[in-house]
């Protein structure tokens, strides 16, 4: 094993004397780890409304004023013209549009219903819908509290009453912080392991020092391992650095035990630095792999699941899913630091991972040539 020692000592002697490197690998993951969850919030407020009183009633009013008490909605805009309210949705300063009808009291107490229309804005169609769901919710509400003012007391034992008592399990307060920024974690692990190693044997190439390593004795394990080892110890420091950093800014501290990541992360490594190397084998310049890699890193990022449901997806999105790495390690730190899982409860996405490890970098080994 003594040429993968002087391969080692040649590789960490040129990361070193790299300080843009070296930005890339400690200064950026700190930054954007404590940004990115700050700004990546699910929860949406100052919801556009304008709404159209057309009874002006104190029912209607009551109801105006339970929406816009929340701390989702804005009233933008308080009238009976609807030609006014819709070009506040053109002009983008309206999300929604509620318009109440006339005789909404009268229809309430005699005919015990009535319509109203939501017109929603679904350009932004996340706002729009989660908006709409907020709305509705509030509407369901004082419906709940109108039926129970104008039901007689000798009628009120006729209806039976369901009570729900809701339970959040694993994240009772549904902090959206807490399976985010172990999220964002993984997505800037793979970012930095995949990029440095896309661009690591192709360097070699445009250099041409990989023709002086060609003629050296050496074995292609013992190159490509070279390669491999100190971004992977480098991935290992990173995730400590993160994991710190959850602990420090955000007081997550995981529910499991920290070994259960580790063990985790350290095969997780060996898939995304063998993916990084079987892109650099075959890339003729640096250009070239960061193309790859950024098409390879968009995939896997929109289609992890952090920023949408895996379950909501298509069937063939989520067969494609099953070979994305990034989907495996999101799930495992989200059910390490929620539901406090180890090693034993996470054994079929280890085992996925292992297998993963071995195919990539047995592939990655075949396909690096030592003759042109």
């Amino acid at each position: 094993m003594s040429p993968l020692i002087y391969i080692l000592q040649k590789e960490f002697k040129q990361i070193f004397r790299n300080p843009a490197i070296l930005k890339v690998i400690f200064i950026m993951p700190v930054i954007q780890l404590i940004l990115l969850p700050l700004a990546a919030d699910y929860e949406i407020k100052n919801i556009n409304i304008a709404i159209l009183d057309r009874d002006h009633s104190a029912t209607s009013s009551k109801l105006v004023n339970k929406i816009t008490s929340s701390n989702y909605f804005k009233l933008v805009s308080y009238g009976a013209n609807y030609d006014q309210a819709m070009e506040k949705i053109e002009n983008d300063k309206a999300d929604l549009i509620l318009e109440l009808p006339r005789n909404f009291e009268a229809d309430l107490y005699k005919h015990k219903e009535t319509k109203i229309l939501l017109a929603v804005n679904a350009i932004n169609g996340v706002k729009a819908n989660i908006g709409a769901v907020y709305l509705n919710t509030i509407i369901q509400s004082y419906n709940n509290e109108f039926r129970n003012t104008i039901i007689t007391p000798s009628r009120f034992n006729e209806i039976p009453l369901i009570e729900i008592s809701t339970a959040n399990w694993y994240n009772a307060k549904m902090n959206y912080k807490i399976f985010m920024v172990p999220g964002i974690l993984v997505l800037l692990i793979t970012m930095i392991a995949l990029n440095l190693s896309s661009i690591n044997i192709v360097r070699e190439k445009e250099l041409g020092t990989i023709e002086q390593i060609n003629v050296t004795p050496i074995k292609k394990y013992h190159f490509l391992l070279g390669k491999l080892i100190p971004f992977w110890i480098i991935g290992m420091i990173v995730i400590t650095i993160g994991l710190f950093i959850a602990w420090l800014v955000y007081g997550i501290i995981p529910l499991g035990a920290y070994v259960t990541i580790y063990v985790f992360a350290a095969v997780y490594l060996l898939v995304i630095l063998g993916i990084g190397l079987l892109i650099s084998t075959y890339a003729e310049n640096q250009q070239q792999s960061m193309l790859v890699s950024f098409f390879l890193l968009m995939i896997f990022i929109l289609m992890g699941g952090l920023y949408t449901s895996i379950d909501s997806m298509p069937q063939w999105a989520q067969w494609i899913t099953k070979l994305n790495p990034v989907a495996y390690f999101i799930e495992v730190m989200r059910r390490v630091v929620l539901k406090g899982s180890g090693l034993a409860d996470i054994q079929k996405p280890l085992y996925i991972m292992l297998l993963y490890a071995f195919i990539i970098n047995y592939w990655a080994v075949l396909s690096y040539k030592k003759r042109s």
